[in-house]
């Protein structure tokens, strides 16, 4: 028998009451035009480096790699669109589900992942990735583990020690494939998020001492990763003579673009120069095209990024969205920061995408998966404030000590008091809501 037609709407209407973002306030079009700029700038310099060395080469399909990065552009301005109308709490509730998911296919890779030069980081041929699936989910299940543990993330058997093991868990995993700088990159992040969600300082530092403890292990294990970081420390123009081809290549190309560059497509360090021009090294031919002012545009639109993600993670209207908008925009600012500081020789060579604008699939699609998140969280109405003018006396009086309450406790702590501290310590937060509930207390 069909359901009526009422049962039918009800049902719908039940889900995205659940899932669907409502009493929104318009989104922040500042960091989509951002983001739009740098996905036509990704595209203008996919068609650089790529159809003209396929045409010299004879390519059958010299738009072939055009092509497949538009595909999963679309795909990820899909996912952001979706990502951007669902109510973020979504991902809260999904966060635990999400991680077992992400830890099975992180498995699957080590167990099944084809090997490409010694390392295993793509399942199913070049399609899936699970390390760029677990940046973002981390940053996800973290920020629901840390708005749930409240003042217990000050004690360290609640806070420090269960988050430590769960992050080497999740960077274990990875560092297995091996791929380092995708681990170390989601250690920073997610110790970042430890931070900002209000964890003792002391705590913030042990942990701090203890990663770089970790690091320098995890390298030590490696001698290609030592003899990398030993030269960049104590004579990096001998890295250039001797070791790293590809380095010197980026440079080069970086340099001769001078203050103008030589113009887009006019470039010549994609024809076989620069390696991997397409995805690691696209900076050097962007800076090369465009040259110094182009290289500080594209910086200066990072810059930008990260005030508006940033801003978001200020207004976010409670905890978990404020540490999720937070790690999102570290995540996706220290991850163009570490592309460039490749290129520009600042940190030694490894391999990391630059978001929204190098090659890829599964980089591309949870950039823009996250920017989604970070709209919708841009979109969530602030609760509204407390009239303290107002006169209460008897029962009254207890409701607005209650409202007050409230209101302090959902207050940010990411940017808190007139002073614009990153953090705000219990002890205050409690003084200053007791001075809103009773105005003549001298505490």
């Amino acid at each position: 028998m069909a359901l009526p037609v009422t049962a039918h709407t009800s049902w719908i209407q039940s889900v995205r009451a659940h899932l669907w973002a409502r009493n929104v306030r318009p989104a922040d079009y500042v960091l989509a035009a951002l983001v739009g700029a740098l996905l036509v700038i990704g595209v203008m310099m996919i068609y650089s480096v790529s159809v003209g060395p396929n045409l010299q080469t004879g390519d059958a399909d010299p738009f072939s790699l055009v092509e497949r990065h538009v595909t999963m552009l679309a795909l990820g301005l899909c996912t952001l669109v979706i990502c951007s109308r669902l109510e973020y709490h979504f991902w809260q509730r999904a966060a635990v589900w999400l991680m077992l998911g992400t830890l099975a296919l992180l498995v699957a890779l080590l167990l099944f992942g084809e090997g490409v030069q010694g390392a295993k980081r793509w399942l199913l041929g070049p399609s899936i990735q699970p390390g760029e699936i677990a940046k973002l989910v981390m940053i996800i299940y973290v920020a629901a583990w840390l708005s749930s543990k409240g003042k217990k993330l000050r004690n360290p058997m609640y806070g420090l020690i269960p988050f430590s093991i769960l992050v080497g868990i999740v960077a274990g995993l990875i560092i297995l494939q091996p791929n380092y700088s995708t681990a170390f990159l989601i250690v920073g992040v997610a110790f970042t998020m430890f931070f900002v969600a209000g964890a003792d300082l002391k705590q913030f530092v042990v942990s701090a001492v203890l990663a770089v403890v970790a690091a320098g292990f995890v390298i030590s294990r490696s001698e290609r990763a030592m003899a990398r970081l030993w030269s960049l420390l104590t004579d990096p123009a001998k890295e250039l003579n001797d070791g790293s081809w590809q380095i010197a290549q980026t440079l080069i190309a970086l340099s001769s673009g001078g203050i103008f560059g030589k113009g887009l497509g006019t470039g010549g360090g994609q024809y076989g120069y620069v390696p991997l021009a397409h995805s690691d090294g696209i900076f050097a031919i962007w800076g090369e095209e465009t040259g110094m002012f182009g290289a500080a545009l594209l910086v200066g639109l990072f810059v930008v990024l990260a005030y508006r993600g940033f801003r978001i993670a200020q207004k976010a209207p409670d905890d978990f969205g404020r540490v999720l908008a937070a790690g999102i925009t570290f995540w996706l600012v220290l991850q163009a920061f570490v592309n460039i500081g490749v290129v520009t020789q600042l940190i030694p060579f490894t391999g990391q995408p630059l978001p929204f604008i190098s090659y890829g699939g599964s980089s591309l699609v949870m950039s823009l998966a996250s920017v989604g998140i970070l709209l919708s969280i841009s979109r969530a109405m602030p609760k509204p404030p407390v009239v303290k003018s107002v006169p209460a006396v008897g029962a009254a009086a207890s409701s607005v000590k209650e409202n007050l309450a409230t209101t302090k406790k959902n207050a940010t702590r990411f940017y808190g008091g007139r002073n614009r501290r990153p953090r705000v310590s219990t002890r205050r937060r409690a003084a200053g809501i007791q001075r809103a509930a009773d105005p003549e207390s001298d505490v």
